[in-house]
């Protein structure tokens, strides 16, 4: 038997993703099965898969043994991880700022990667501490491609996550980009198709509608132009993989330095190192009484100061 004491985190999570998060390799039907057998309880008594936990409650899982993680070898050496520009934080989020070529999320590579160094900050700090909690880690709640710089949410708590997403999947938090691109865009709000192709992690797009494409909507505003170059603000509608680099290319003006979908010339003149995007501003709308974090609405979070402003610049007076 194992037990565990519901924290903070656990507040209002459903047993049966509990049970899922702190086994491992325990299939579905053995899972509904100890819940039937009464092999599931809380604070001594039978529960429900739907049932919702409390701090302090108490969870014992009759369960094998095998399904549960076995104890860690001795830890290496943690990676070191860079610090963290934290741009606004509370008890519940923080706001990050992710530089080109870090990943948001650990990959294949074991290249350092945000949320790993944000974790670190954090426990080094004593504001976490990954003993004390059963299922929960912070999180982050979108994502950056590796070559764009910009804004990242992360939730500090389980119930943070969940409502950032229901926010986000709502579309009450706005995102904008700054990015140059070769020559200027036609300025407006632009809809397309988009499929995403697993090989080789590419983006098609296409005017009209068609089977495995999903609708894009993207909004340009052109700031300023001089030269070969535009500096373009970006409002996503939606939020599809690549989108802004693969429609800005579908138009004619490819963002400056990507080597995906741009202009292989235009990039070797430039001499970029990345591709020119910066996720740059969040805004907040009118979120519901209900969402614990309602106390956001109307906020806007945005980088001080973006390199990328200072980058069309001097680009431009070249």
């Amino acid at each position: 038997m194992k037990q565990f004491i519901a924290g903070p985190n656990e507040e209002g999570v459903r047993l049966s993703r509990f049970v899922e998060r702190v086994t491992q390799g325990l299939p579905q039907s053995l899972l509904y099965k100890a819940f039937r057998n009464k092999r599931v309880k809380v604070n001594g008594k039978r529960a429900e898969p739907a049932a919702r936990l409390q701090a302090g409650d108490v969870i014992e899982l009759y369960i094998n043994d095998e399904f549960f993680p076995a104890a860690p070898a001795a830890a290496a050496p943690p990676r070191r991880q860079p610090p963290v520009t934290v741009l606004f934080e509370d008890a519940n989020i923080a706001v990050l700022y992710k530089p080109a070529h870090l990943l948001c999320h650990s990959d294949r590579t074991g290249d350092a990667n945000l949320i790993d160094a944000y974790i670190a900050q954090l426990t080094a700090a004593g504001a976490y501490d990954p003993k004390a909690e059963h299922a929960f880690a912070p999180a982050l709640c979108n994502r950056l491609d590796r070559g764009t710089e910009g804004l990242v949410i992360a939730a500090r708590t389980h119930a943070a996550l969940r409502d950032m997403n229901a926010l986000i999947k709502a579309d009450l938090v706005k995102k904008e980009y700054l990015t140059i691109t070769v020559g200027a865009p036609p300025e407006g709000r632009h809809t397309a198709w988009l499929r995403h192709i697993e090989k080789g992690n590419r983006a098609q797009v296409r005017a009209r509608a068609a089977e495995g494409y999903k609708q894009i909507i993207t909004e340009i505003t052109v700031s300023r132009q001089a030269g070969p170059y535009a500096l373009c603000r970006i409002g996503l509608v939606t939020g599809r993989t690549h989108q802004i680099r693969a429609h800005l290319a579908y138009l004619g003006h490819p963002v400056l330095g990507d080597g995906k979908y741009g202009d292989r010339k235009a990039n070797a003149r430039a001499g970029l190192p990345t591709q020119a995007l910066c996720a740059f501003r969040l805004i907040f709308g009118r979120i519901p009484a209900e969402n614990t974090l309602h106390y956001l609405s109307g906020q806007v979070i945005k980088l001080p100061d973006p390199a990328i402003v200072r980058q069309f610049e001097a680009l431009t007076k070249q």
